[in-house]
């Protein structure tokens, strides 16, 4: 059984900046693509950000893109979420995500995760 614990939200005024983690328990960490998504009040989870596996290769919403930079740490089994410039429309229940074995490693699909943290609170005053 694997486990993702986020932290790192909080309450930010627009324009500044936070960094999200994700800890994984289990030994198979970098066999595994990340991603991270997010769900706004009233809204559909939604895809944020993915990395592959040696972290060489990542991939963003258009939403984020040149905000937000995905990094992951294998050694520490961690992927991390930088967000800078942030927004109001940023305020969201931020997951990350553990892709599924076969899946396309950026997949904006939901079924294509298969662990799931519990999410952090990213809120963004104007």
């Amino acid at each position: 059984q694997v486990q993702l614990v986020e932290s790192g939200g909080g309450l930010v005024q627009a324009g500044g900046s936070l960094r999200l983690s994700c800890a994984a328990s289990g030994r198979t960490f970098s066999l595994y693509e990340m991603a991270w998504f997010r769900q706004a009040p009233g809204k559909e989870r939604e895809f944020v950000s993915a990395i592959s596996r040696s972290g060489g290769s990542t991939a963003y919403a258009d939403s984020v893109k040149g905000r937000f930079t995905i990094s992951r740490d294998n050694t520490k089994n961690t992927v991390y979420l930088q967000m800078n410039s942030l927004k109001p429309e940023d305020t969201a229940v931020y997951y990350c995500a553990r892709n599924a074995y076969g899946s396309k490693w950026s997949s904006v699909r939901e079924y294509d995760y298969d662990y799931w943290g519990q999410g952090t609170q990213v809120t963004v005053s104007s």
